[in-house]
């Protein structure tokens, strides 16, 4: 029998900042924790924009994460619905199905602010990724 994987979104307006960093993280964790085959990630915006804000590309890159080739998509709720749980950022007017556990962390905007404010709600964005994977793979472990 074939265990159906964990599948995480994390979602916001412009797919620029807040969920970009959310992804990634994931992405670290899931490397961390071994879980390459076992956990999806999906990040997108309802109104993607341009590029990845600077400010963002520069606070993850001190902890050696390189943002600076990803470019921000759009995500539907079709595809949200396909997830186990939504992230949002505190930005959303998303209608998802009843069985897809969504989380509001209500974060701040990092675009446009101080890179000493992106580092706080990218510190944040980190301890909640990690969280997240406590709560959903701690019950999937054989």
């Amino acid at each position: 029998m074939t265990e159906t994987p964990l599948k995480l979104g994390f979602v916001c307006v412009q797919n620029a900042g807040r969920s970009q960093m959310s992804a990634a993280f994931a992405e670290r964790e899931r490397t961390r924790r071994g879980l390459e085959e076992r956990v999806e990630i999906l990040t997108g915006g309802t109104d993607p924009a341009d590029e990845v804000h600077p400010e963002v590309v520069e606070a993850m890159a001190e902890l050696d994460i390189d943002l600076s080739d990803r470019v921000p998509q759009a995500v539907s709720n079709h595809e949200l619905n396909s997830c186990t749980v939504v992230a949002t950022m505190g930005c959303s007017t998303l209608d998802l199905d009843a069985d897809v556990a969504v989380r509001d962390w209500a974060l701040e905007d990092p675009h446009g602010q101080s890179i000493e404010q992106v580092r706080e709600i990218r510190d944040e964005i980190e301890e909640r990724v990690a969280d997240l994977f406590d709560e959903f793979t701690d019950e999937r472990t054989d």
